[in-house]
């Protein structure tokens, strides 16, 4: 339990249309995710005004992270070794999320097109203190 493998194989199934999307949460909270450091801090990007924190499944998916950064950088190559901590899915849900005082999600596996999923900061995810829809009804609301 808690391999990266299951929450890929977890994702593959939500992005074909299939599987269950309280399971995927659920793998999520079991799987060991890796996350590379950045100047000192994890690794996060801002989009659509959720901070990001990015995370992967197994160090293949890290290493195809550092060398599309490689390509954006103007590198072409891969030049430095990337740092990265393991964390449970449910400590980054539970724990570092809501200790970034905005609006945070996590990012599983960016620099794979067909393999990647967002979690965004919503109830069912993240806790509800931190969800930018607590306060809304839940009618419609779907995973």
């Amino acid at each position: 339990m808690g391999d990266g493998a299951a929450l890929a194989d977890r994702i593959a199934e939500r992005r074909a249309g299939v599987g269950d999307p309280g399971a995927l949460v659920g793998e999520l909270r079991r799987a060991l995710v890796l996350v590379p450091y950045d100047r000192g801090g994890l690794w996060t990007a801002e989009f659509g005004g959720v901070r990001w924190v990015c995370g992967f499944t197994d160090e293949a998916a890290l290493a195809r992270f550092a060398e599309e950064r490689a390509v954006v950088d103007g590198a072409g190559v891969v030049e430095r070794a990337w740092e990265y901590a393991t964390f449970r899915g449910a400590r980054l849900l539970d724990e570092v999320i809501p200790a970034m005082g905005v609006p945070a999600g996590v990012a599983v596996n960016i620099a794979d097109p067909d393999a990647s999923m967002l979690f965004p900061p919503v109830v069912g995810i993240v806790p509800d203190a931190v969800a930018v829809d607590a306060d809304v009804p839940d009618e419609g609301r779907d995973l």
